[in-house]
């Protein structure tokens, strides 16, 4: 009899630790599947630091290409 019961109440514990196992193990793959979207959510709307650096350096261009029009203008009214 006592056979039995200690059956019965390791196979409670070994039902239970896997229940939670498993539904630990659902929880991570779930998570994993929000960073993934969230990362490339975050890759659409934002710019890496070479495209803005790109970028920047088309700005300083074409203020350098105005600044020398200017002088040349300020230059030829004086």
């Amino acid at each position: 009899m006592e056979m039995i019961f200690w059956n019965g109440v390791l196979t409670f514990a070994f039902a239970t630790a896997g229940f939670l196992i498993k539904r630990q193990a659902e929880e991570v793959d779930r998570l994993q599947i929000l960073l993934n979207r969230t990362r490339e959510e975050m890759a659409k709307e934002y710019v890496t630091k070479a495209e803005v650096h790109a970028d920047i350096n088309r700005i300083m261009n074409r203020l350098e290409v105005l600044d020398a029009k200017l002088d040349r203008l300020m230059e030829r009214h004086t």
